[in-house]
């Protein structure tokens, strides 16, 4: 079975937006401390490129598509995400490989070219 990582992360964003609907004062605290994580010390795009790894070494499917456009729009690499998703593997062994030869690598072709 193909990976759609822009399915994935369009499904991931319009369930935010539902559950944004039914609470939408805890989804806006949640998203708030998403957001202010790291605080200012830690760029976007070092943010992301965190995101990247724990989604790899969780094994979400959701996290790794969200993380790997988050960090090419945030000026990240391919080599970069590549280098992230190389940590994730050495700590999550071959589970995480699975994850980043399926998931990661369909997120990283579809959303290349997005924010060039």
């Amino acid at each position: 079975m193909a990976i759609n990582a822009r399915e994935i992360l369009n499904d991931f964003t319009n369930g935010v937006g539902a559950l944004s609907g039914m609470d939408s004062a805890f989804m806006q605290k949640f998203m708030d401390l998403d957001g202010s994580a790291g605080g200012d010390i830690l760029s976007s795009k070092t943010k992301e490129l965190i995101g990247v790894a724990i989604g790899i070494y969780n094994r979400c499917q959701y996290c790794i598509c969200v993380h790997t456009s988050g960090a090419y729009a945030a000026g990240a690499t391919r080599q970069e995400i590549m280098a992230a998703a190389e940590v994730a593997i050495a700590f999550g062994g071959g589970p995480s490989v699975a994850y980043s030869a399926a998931v990661l690598n369909a997120a990283l072709d579809e959303f290349e070219h997005d924010f060039d």
